[in-house]
């Protein structure tokens, strides 16, 4: 089936039937996702939870158009992926690394760091935009690389574990920022996370994989909210629905 992608969504991502498979290195078929349906209403947050292996990134680089799906139908705004590792260039500051898209797109330095220091103080950067990666701390090389996704002007962000090299303490802190800024530069968010919680925190919905090849075992609405404390009762509640899905389908 040859697929089919355009950027006539009325939702900001819509995926109807995907699959995608690939050659491992040593040339065996690997079916990475199979017969996926989703779709992501403007603005709002999906997680993406499964176990290891299921697809979950390349579900996030067919929807940025860094794959191509074997069958199926995605249809998509502009899509931006953030990868797991920061990816910062050592060389640069953080200001410039924050604006490496826009400069990319052949806007000048002086546009582009004058675009980059608006947001600055917003995301809790003010002060640092001399500094080199090796002088922030995960936390603030992580908000740099947000910011960098966040200026390539694309509408959909696709975020691959932003959170997850993180200690615990930062991660919380980092989940909290999250929504602040999605409140100040409003996205649709796509958020791959392998921590419950962190998509009941994070997520208006959740979308559960199954053990490779990766399909859509549930989705759970997340009508709660923000602030979401994880002791809270109906937080506790989600995550052993969500826990409960993926227990099972790992025993089948």
């Amino acid at each position: 089936m040859e697929p089919n992608i355009s950027g006539r969504s009325l939702s900001a991502v819509r995926l109807s039937g995907v699959s995608r498979a690939y050659r491992d290195r040593r040339g065996s078929a690997v079916q990475a996702l199979i017969n996926v349906s989703l779709e992501v209403p403007e603005g709002s947050v999906l997680a993406v939870v499964g176990p290891s292996g299921c697809g979950k990134t390349t579900l996030l680089e067919l929807i940025c158009d860094l794959q191509r799906p074997d069958g199926g139908l995605i249809e998509t705004q502009p899509a931006v992926l953030m990868p797991q590792r920061d990816l910062l260039l050592p060389w640069l500051s953080a200001l410039d690394n924050s604006g490496l898209a826009l400069r990319i797109a052949g806007h000048t330095r002086a546009h582009t760091r004058a675009r980059a220091r608006e947001l600055f103080a917003e995301l809790g950067l003010a002060g640092f935009e001399r500094s080199r990666p090796h002088e922030l701390s995960g936390g603030m090389r992580q908000r740099v690389a947000f910011l960098r996704t966040l200026l390539s002007g694309k509408q959909v962000l696709c975020l691959d574990e932003p959170f997850g090299a993180l200690d615990a303490i930062t991660r919380a802190q980092m989940q909290t920022w999250l929504v602040q800024a999605l409140r100040h530069e409003p996205r649709t968010v796509m958020l791959v996370t392998h921590d419950v919680e962190e998509a009941i925190t994070l997520a208006d919905r959740i979308a559960i994989l199954s053990p490779r090849p990766g399909r859509v075992i549930e989705e759970i609405d997340v009508e709660l909210p923000h602030p979401r404390v994880r002791t809270d009762a109906a937080v506790i509640a989600l995550r052993e629905q969500a826990l409960g899905t993926l227990g099972q389908e790992h025993a089948a």
